[in-house]
This record gives structure tokens, C-alpha cells and sequence, in this order.
């Protein structure tokens, strides 16, 4: 179970953290629920307790590990279908995982057929909402502005993408 001040990652919506856990009454049932505040957009969201492993939740890395995840994703080779179905599909699942390094992995892909071959509006779509989801996970865990994490996920993409 999570608290109050816990920076967590929601998958396909990103990091936030817990400003209160509420106890409301569904069908009948009392559950608590964590309210949690997404920096990138201003988002609060409330999440069942007791579905958060389920949907995937997770604390955020810290600085260190989530710069070594992404630059790890650097160094893999590119292989993405040329279907664009199988690749959407490939692209949504690996979001849904909520793990930073598959989420990591759609941005560094969708990023590079941008530049070589231009990407569908759906695509486009898709690569914001991962580097949304990533942008989220580097504003708590460095705790910077939204420019700043933004600024480095270029540098980070531009080093070891080309």
C-alpha cells in the first residue's frame, strides 16, 4: 500500500504523487482511494487502493537508475515492425507496461522514424504520451521543472540516437 507523499507512476498517465487517500463507498462496498496529482497537465486522478498493482503502479526510480534505464535504452538496437498496426500495437502494450524502460524504448523508436520517415497523427499522439509518461518520472525523481526534464530527455535521446 502506498501513502500520502508517495511519487508513483500510473502507466499510459505517469508519475504524481499521493496528496490523500480517501475512503468512499461504492455499490456498497467501502474502499480507499489514492488521489494522486500528475505535474505534466495538472491531472488528479483517483485510483482504487486496492486495483493498484493490478494497473501496474509502481514507486518512481530515483535520479540514477532512471538515467541508466534510459541511456540503456539507447544502446538496443531498433526493431520495430514495418506494419503499422503490429507496430502500434507492439507500441500501446509497451506503454500499458508502465515499465520506464519499454515506455523509454516507444519514445527512442516513434522518434526515429519521425526524422526518417515522418509519423502518422496517431504516432504522433503516442510518442507525446510517452515522453509525457517519461517527463513526469524525471521531474519528481530529479525534482526540476518541466523545461528542464524536457531539456534533458532531449539530451539524453540526441546523444545516443541518431
Amino acid at each position: 500500500m502506498f501513502a500520502k507523499g508517495d511519487k508513483i507512476v500510473y502507466p499510459m498517465y505517469g508519475a504524481g504523487v499521493i496528496e490523500a487517500l480517501e475512503q468512499r463507498e461504492i455499490d456498497g462496498d467501502s474502499q480507499i482511494f489514492y488521489v494522486l496529482r500528475i505535474p505534466v497537465g495538472n491531472l488528479k486522478i483517483m485510483i482504487a487502493a486496492g486495483n493498484a498493482e493490478n494497473l501496474g503502479i509502481r514507486h518512481i526510480y530515483d535520479k540514477d537508475e532512471m538515467i541508466r534505464l534510459i541511456k540503456n535504452v539507447t544502446q538496443i538496437p531498433v526493431d520495430m515492425p514495418d506494419n503499422w498496426n503490429q507496430r502500434y500495437k507492439s507500441n500501446m502494450e509497451k506503454i500499458k507496461s508502465g515499465r520506464l524502460s519499454e515506455v523509454a524504448l516507444v519514445y527512442r523508436n516513434l522518434l526515429l522514424r519521425e526524422r526518417e520517415r515522418g509519423l502518422s497523427s496517431a504516432e504522433k499522439k503516442m510518442m507525446t504520451t510517452a515522453k509525457q509518461i517519461i517527463v513526469s518520472e524525471l521531474i519528481l525523481s530529479h525534482n526540476i521543472e518541466k523545461s528542464s526534464a524536457e531539456d534533458m530527455l532531449v539530451g539524453m535521446f540526441s546523444e545516443g540516437v541518431s
